[in-house]
C-alpha cells in the first residue's frame, strides 16, 4: 500500500540538531527542485510583502520570519516535525518498530516545500502552502507535478494508493492508471443525515492510518481497505463504504457521529 498524507498546518519546531540535508532526503530525483523552491521561500519570506506573498495573516509572521533561517534551522524527523490532529490521532511518531517500519515504506507526506516525505526524513518546520503562488515558480502544485510523477509513479504501479491528501495536495500529482487509487472521504451522520465535515476528518484520517499501520497485515486492494476500515465501526466509525467512481477510482467513505 501507498499511504499519502497531508501535511499538518501545525508544525513542532525541533529545538536542535543538525539542519536539512536535501541530498539524505527520501525520493532523491526530487532534490534539484526542493533546492529550487527552497530557495524562492526563503527570498519571499524576505520580502517586505511576505504575508501577502505567502497567503497567510500577521498572527503567522514569526513563523514566515522563521522561513529565512531554514537552510541552517535545527531538523527533526517528519513524523515528529508535523503535529496537527490527523498526525497526533495516528501516533505517528511514536509507533512500535514493526508499524514504523510499514510507515517508512507506506507513507508519503505530500509537501508544497519538500514535493514528499517519509516519517523519518529530517526537515526544519516551516510555514508553505500548495496552493501559494511563490515566485518566480509561481503556483506550486503544477510546478512539483512533473516531479512527483517521475517520484512515485513507479512506486504506485500495481498497489493500492490510500489517498487522504486535501484538494490543493491533491494536484500535485495524480495517481496513475496502473494503480488502484481510494480516495478517504469522511461523513458525519446526525438526525439519519450524513454531511461532509472537515476538522473530524483529519482526526478520523489519522486514526485510520494507525490502524493500517498497526494491524497484523498491510491492505493490498480497495476491499482489504474497507475490511481494515471496517474494523474500526462500532469503535471509531459508525459506517464505511466502499463506492466506485470513475477510471477504477473508488473513495472510502467514512462515517462518524
Amino acid at each position: 500500500m501507498l499511504l499519502l498524507l497531508p501535511p499538518s498546518e501545525g508544525k513542532s519546531v525541533p529545538d536542535d540538531g543538525a539542519p536539512v540535508d536535501l541530498s539524505a532526503l527520501s525520493s532523491p530525483s526530487l532534490t534539484r527542485h526542493r533546492k529550487a523552491v527552497l530557495r524562492a521561500l526563503v527570498a519571499a519570506s524576505r520580502r517586505r510583502d511576505a504575508l501577502d506573498v505567502l497567503g497567510v495573516s500577521s498572527g503567522l509572521a514569526d513563523e514566515v520570519a522563521r522561513n529565512v533561517s531554514l537552510p541552517t534551522a535545527p531538523a527533526a524527523r517528519a513524523a515528529r516535525v508535523y503535529s496537527g490532529v490527523l498526525y497526533a490521532a495516528a501516533g505517528l511518531a511514536d509507533l512500535p518498530p514493526a508499524a514504523a517500519a510499514r510507515a517508512e515504506e507506506s507513507v508519503r507526506i505530500v509537501s508544497a516545500l519538500w514535493g514528499v516525505v517519509s516519517p523519518t526524513d529530517r526537515i526544519p518546520a516551516y510555514r508553505l502552502s500548495m496552493g501559494t503562488w511563490l515566485p518566480p515558480l509561481g503556483a506550486l502544485a503544477p510546478s512539483w507535478r512533473p516531479h512527483l510523477a517521475a517520484a512515485l509513479d513507479a512506486r504506485a504501479a500495481g498497489d493500492v494508493v490510500i489517498d487522504c491528501r486535501s484538494a490543493p495536495y491533491a494536484a500535485a500529482w495524480k495517481v496513475p492508471a496502473d494503480a488502484e487509487h481510494v480516495a478517504v472521504r469522511v461523513l458525519r451522520e446526525l438526525d439519519g443525515r450524513r454531511s461532509v465535515v472537515s476538522h473530524n476528518a483529519k482526526h478520523t484520517r489519522g486514526v485510520l492510518t494507525g490502524h493500517l499501520l498497526t494491524r497484523a497485515e498491510p491492505v493490498h486492494s480497495g476491499e482489504e481497505l474497507l475490511k481494515a476500515a471496517y474494523e474500526l465501526v462500532g469503535t471509531e466509525l459508525l459506517d464505511a463504504t466502499l463506492l466506485p467512481g470513475a477510471r477504477g477510482a473508488s473513495t472510502l467513505e467514512l462515517v462518524v457521529s
